[in-house]
């Protein structure tokens, strides 16, 4: 029996931050209002899009995940910009031979309304990714009340990237 590599490979990607007054609310690398002005806790911009996006793409190679490149304990990264840790992501990545053959996300919020931003959501994450932005899917829903994101407690977004090898 002969091994063969896969050609393509699928990585899975979830995140979550809490909502909390005195954060920015930053999502796919755009500056968003809430009504009651929070934004996300985290050590970085705690942006859930392309923290979601990072995972899936690490976890497609088996890689690890964001913490492992980019830990909280690391003063490094703190406040930094979600779109540059994506940027070093990709290059592993491409480092391994593989590329983007597509991303679909899905953001889970009550509030703010997400779907006005999505165009410049992906139009920064495919200038990122240096590919065309037809490659990546960007959704929102609510959560109907329902859970941390339902009481605005928070806000999650799970992804799904399919690599394919060079």
């Amino acid at each position: 029996m002969t091994n063969t590599s896969p050609k393509f490979r699928i990585g899975n990607g979830y995140d979550i931050h809490r909502l909390v007054v005195g954060r920015k609310l930053i999502i796919g690398g755009v500056l968003l209002e809430h009504p009651q002005n929070l934004g996300l806790d985290g050590h970085s911009d705690a942006d859930v899009l392309t923290h979601s996006i990072m995972d899936a793409l690490l976890g497609a190679l088996s890689l690890g995940d964001i913490g492992k490149y980019f830990p909280p304990s690391d003063e490094k990264w703190k406040d930094a910009n979600s779109l540059l840790l994506l940027f070093e992501v990709i290059k592993l990545i491409r480092k391994e031979g593989w590329e983007v053959n597509n991303i679909d996300s899905v953001i889970v919020a009550e509030r703010p309304k997400i779907m006005p931003h999505i165009h410049l959501m992906k139009k920064n994450i495919s200038e990122i990714l240096n590919i065309d932005e037809n490659l990546i899917g960007i959704k929102a829903t609510t959560n109907e009340k329902l859970g941390p994101e339902g009481r605005e407690e928070g806000i999650s977004c799970h992804s799904v990237v399919l690599l394919e090898k060079k």
